[in-house]
């Protein structure tokens, strides 16, 4: 019996070698499906991370028991406000642990249909179905100003830095048929600084890039623009075949987001010398307007500079689009109910939906190119 000869040298390609520990911050993130059973635990995939938010999708739920009619990040990027059909506001933190550190109960007398963050002050201005408009000093939680706006439901407001006097100007849009401009801050006068008389319901307001022209949608199927300093109407943006729900300027200030009740969403040109002489830049479509009427909000991207737009629609999902292209970019789902309001963060590319069902989410997307 011969004796065994020697084993071959230890290959290096099957050996395991221990990799020195990284310092560098993960840009995935693992996600494990979440069974009760350790056993059915598995990787699904691995998600590439854009944002600082704790996961790629947050739900930020529990505060309202009605339907969320508009949801906005601050200036910052650091908070949210969302106002609901429940009469509340409800203030939170984008950022982890996205806690939910305010909630402002019975803070009208009707549903809350509209709010925005002041641009220079800790103030956050509501408009509601009972025709006033309040100021709310967010960090103490306290009402600082009412003003009884209108005589009729206030549909949408926005507001806008009169250029070089340093004051913050507010318009409030009302089922009226009017269109009132107040001042901001807690030292401004209860009388409106001015009118402008439609003469049918106007359902969205918002200001221009340098604060001298008003964009009003109304319920004759059209966007009028008044002048403030002429106190007239200049001219008028066509192209819808229902009413417009809301406004939205892009960050350039060259170009105006408008979806509708017949589903299309508009973009037009509002630069003062315009290629087309219709104004329209795009018409885009798949963000279904449903038969409820509900006034949808639509937003455009910030962090960067505005290439994409995103609207919800009554399928229970946000459409976004590139706007140079008009192509859907996402149908983002996740709500069980028609999306209402949409805004983008204004530094990263993080999207925030409100639903009818009550709930907000926080989704990343794709940076933008």
């Amino acid at each position: 019996m011969s004796k065994r000869g020697a084993s071959p040298p230890p290959s290096t390609e099957g050996t395991l070698i221990k990799r020195a520990r990284s310092n560098s911050p993960a840009q995935n993130q693992i996600i494990i499906s979440s069974g009760n059973d350790d056993r059915q635990k598995g990787l699904i995939r691995s998600v590439k991370r854009t944002s600082n938010l704790e996961a790629p999708i947050v739900s930020l739920s529990g505060s309202h028991s009605a339907e969320i009619l508009s949801c906005r990040f601050d200036p910052t990027g650091q908070n949210i406000a969302a106002c609901s059909a429940d009469r509340s506001v409800s203030l939170w933190r984008t950022y982890p642990p996205n806690t939910n550190y305010g909630l402002l109960s019975s803070h009208h007398k009707a549903p809350i249909l509209d709010l925005q963050w002041s641009l220079f002050s800790p103030l956050l201005y509501t408009v509601s179905a009972d025709q006033m408009l309040s100021f709310t000093d967010v960090t103490t939680g306290q009402r600082t100003r009412k003003i009884r706006a209108h005589r009729g439901i206030i549909n949408a407001l926005d507001r806008t830095m009169a250029g070089g006097a340093g004051i913050e100007l507010i318009a409030t849009a009302s089922d009226d048929g009017t269109v009132r401009v107040w001042e901001g801050g807690e030292d401004g006068s209860k009388s409106s600084v001015a009118v402008f008389e439609l003469g049918c319901p106007a359902t969205s307001v918002a200001w221009s890039a340098d604060g001298q022209n008003l964009y009003i949608g109304a319920l004759d199927n059209e966007i009028h623009v008044y002048d403030l300093r002429k106190g007239e109407q200049v001219y008028t943006l066509t192209g819808h075949t229902d009413t417009p729900t809301s406004l939205a300027l892009s960050p350039n200030g060259a170009y105006l987001l408008s979806p509708s009740f017949s589903s299309h969403t508009v973009i037009h040109d509002v630069r003062p010398f315009s290629p087309s002489p219709t104004r329209i830049h795009r018409v885009l479509q798949g963000a279904p307007a449903g038969f409820e009427n509900t006034l949808l909000k639509g937003a455009w991207s910030k962090d960067d500079g505005g290439q994409r737009v995103a609207v919800g629609g009554a399928d229970r999902m946000v459409c976004v689009w590139d706007v140079d292209s008009g192509r859907v970019l996402y149908k983002l789902p996740g709500h069980r109910g028609t999306v209402t309001c949409v805004d983008f963060h204004p530094k990263e590319p993080i999207i925030l939906t409100g639903s009818k069902d009550g709930t907000m989410l926080l989704g990343e997307l794709d940076p933008g190119v």
